[in-house]
């Protein structure tokens, strides 16, 4: 049965390249191939076919920079350059979070069902404040995950707080630590964010109940204590006590509630899990709906 490719599908109309930067250098040979000759043949055919095809194309790469590199083709960059379009940053345009989280989060109340939540005044401020590294899909991501793990109808500025904090912590090299099953990372202001070796030990081994974090300027170099254990940069005291406690409920986060792939994650029981977080819960120090 005849199957009609992308170009044959929108013949007459417009074709997205999403992420184009990243075509391996024998489809860009092809592709450009296509945008001169307004022509393609069907896979198993060697009948030329024609279409009239309008090409967006987008890349969140310097395709300048790809060129010099030798990883993207300069005749077909300048093939497709016709009408550039440079769409800032996220973080350069903040007033457009809101619109885009109360998107995301209706977009996750019509797929699963139910009413459609919001963000409260200081949960929007906290995602206005915020870096996102990870642009619009972080924001969705962060949308999706905070829609999932909202108890009620609105979403409070404690449940996403600890997921923005932990992504926007640098990681220099020069603090990865260099025992296995240790803390590695940088904490800056009130989180932590863990490398994936801190996650492979149990978390019970990894922090010491009752230890205080060192404190230091963010552009110290770091020190040791002799056991090959950086220390940790802060703004203020912090006890590993409360590291665990936020690596546990980013952990939660990154993982939509799910308590047993997070406990794998962190290393510990689900029993252990299920009892930090009703102590933490009694003490009001994580969300009630974790």
């Amino acid at each position: 049965r005849l199957r009609k490719g992308r170009f044959e599908l929108a013949d007459g109309g417009t074709l997205l390249l999403d992420e184009i930067s990243e075509i391996p250098p024998d489809l860009q040979a092809k592709l450009l191939r296509v945008l001169q000759e307004k022509s393609f043949e069907r896979v198993g055919s060697s009948v030329p076919q024609r279409a009239d095809v309008r090409i967006v194309a987008t890349t969140n790469r310097d395709l300048v920079r790809e060129v010099d590199a030798g990883r993207f083709r300069g005749d077909l960059y300048f093939r497709l350059n016709v009408l550039p379009i440079r769409m800032p940053a996220l973080r350069d345009r903040v007033s457009d979070i809101a619109e885009l989280s109360e998107h995301f989060l209706g977009q996750v109340a019509d797929r699963e069902g139910g009413k459609r939540k919001k963000l409260v005044k200081d949960a929007l401020a906290l995602f206005e404040q915020y870096s996102w590294p990870g642009n619009v899909r972080e924001l969705q991501n962060l949308c999706e995950r905070a829609a999932v793990l909202a108890g009620g109808d609105t979403i409070g500025p404690t449940l996403v707080e600890p997921w923005l904090v932990a992504n926007d912590v640098p990681t220099p090299a020069a603090y990865a630590s260099q025992s296995s099953g240790g803390v590695s990372g940088v904490i800056s202001g009130r989180l932590a964010r863990l490398t994936p070796s801190a996650h492979e030990g149990p978390v019970i081994e990894t922090f010491s109940a009752g230890a205080t974090a060192v404190v230091a300027s963010p552009n110290s170099a770091p020190t040791g204590d002799g056991t090959g254990m950086p220390s940790l940069v802060c703004d203020g005291a912090l006890t590993l006590d409360e590291i665990e406690r936020r690596s546990i409920v980013a952990t939660l986060g990154r993982n939509r509630g799910h308590r047993q792939k997070s406990a794998k994650a962190l290393g510990i029981g689900v029993r252990t899990l299920g009892l930090k977080l009703k102590k933490w819960k009694e003490e009001s120090l994580v969300p009630q709906e974790l």
